[in-house]
């Protein structure tokens, strides 16, 4: 039997929120004081990240300090450095004879056009850290999920807000969580394989099909992707589990298969798709364990992104949608 609990339950990692409302982007950061043994899964065509080079089975570090969820396109990856300066202070880092050198890995969204043009930098990054010293970050538009949006092959005139997303469960002792920032190019299903953010009618008014206008416009299929690298989602998995790199890497595969059962269409190559899995414990558990555990969480935590996510910069979100009708 497996119960839902909050993240906060994980011990070994803190997580904070940083945003600029007026310019429509933020960051989330997730902070591991004590190291976490990391690995991503890339699937999407356009990815904006840093430093994942470290987490390959063969590189020299065996963890790193802090994962990076950041706005702002290839741009927000400066959000690190404001990262990198407050673990440094911690005295946490990779241990050298010069003094710590903390380990961050990020990936980026595009959220541009919301608000003004404004890229998450490394003030920012630092101010989501002290964020984390709380512990206690919100979901919807907050962080990274700041500018996020879905739905958006048919333009900025039908898409929706989306945001950020968390959720966590355990069995047993196993715990693993997952915090999601929703930017697809698609839509998100619900439990029924029904749209509960996307695409909207032409009118606005109601929710259509992404999946539906690919096939309608089956003809123009090699040019609907061209040119648009402006959708991506983005996330990590946590686990108290213990695991190796490689481990966590196949945690990290099997993550991403949650993201097809609540996006639709996904791993696209206007999308930039990576999800990180972090060990942060040692509870004995096996790959297949912690990845089932990751794939419904990460399935959860997107979902939840819609549901938080409240309507800003001229863009509806789902609550806005059922309030109208």
């Amino acid at each position: 039997m497996i119960q839902e609990i909050s993240l906060q339950a994980i011990q070994g990692v803190r997580i904070g929120n940083a945003e600029n409302t007026r310019g429509g982007t933020g960051c989330t950061v997730l902070l591991f004081p004590h190291g976490a043994v990391c690995s991503v899964d890339i699937r999407g065509g356009a990815p904006a990240s840093r430093e994942t080079a470290l987490l390959d089975p063969v590189a020299t570090a065996e963890t790193v300090h802090a994962v990076l969820l950041s706005g702002g396109s290839a741009f927000g990856l400066a959000a690190a450095d404001g990262v990198m300066r407050y673990l440094q202070e911690q005295g946490v880092g990779f241990a050298t004879r010069c003094g710590p050198v903390p380990l961050v890995v990020g990936s980026c969204i595009f959220d541009l056009p919301c608000g003004d043009i404004v890229y998450p930098d490394a003030a920012m990054g630092y101010a989501a850290c002290r964020h984390s010293e709380e512990n206690a970050p919100q979901e919807g538009n907050y962080g990274a999920g700041t500018g996020a949006s879905v739905g958006k092959i048919a333009g900025a005139s039908r898409m929706m807000k989306a945001g950020l997303g968390m959720f966590a469960v355990q069995s047993g002792a196993l715990q693993v969580g997952a915090v999601m920032v929703v930017n697809a190019l698609g839509d998100v299903l619900s439990e029924k394989n029904t749209v509960l953010a996307g695409l909207r009618t032409p009118d606005g008014g109601a929710l259509a099909s992404t999946q539906q206008y690919v096939w309608e416009h089956m003809e123009a299929v090699s040019t609907i992707f061209t040119g648009t690298v402006e959708n991506t989602t983005i996330g990590a998995v946590i686990t108290n589990g213990g695991g190796t790199k490689t481990q966590m890497k196949k945690v990290a595969a099997m993550a991403s298969n949650g993201l097809v059962r609540a996006v639709s269409p996904v791993n696209t190559t206007a999308d930039g798709d990576s999800i990180y899995a972090a060990s942060v414990g040692k509870v004995p558990a096996s790959v297949d364990e912690m990845g089932i555990l990751a794939s419904y969480a990460v399935t959860c935590a997107v979902r939840r992104a819609v549901r938080c996510a409240t309507g800003a910069y001229g863009i509806p979100a789902r609550r806005d949608l059922i309030q109208n009708k």
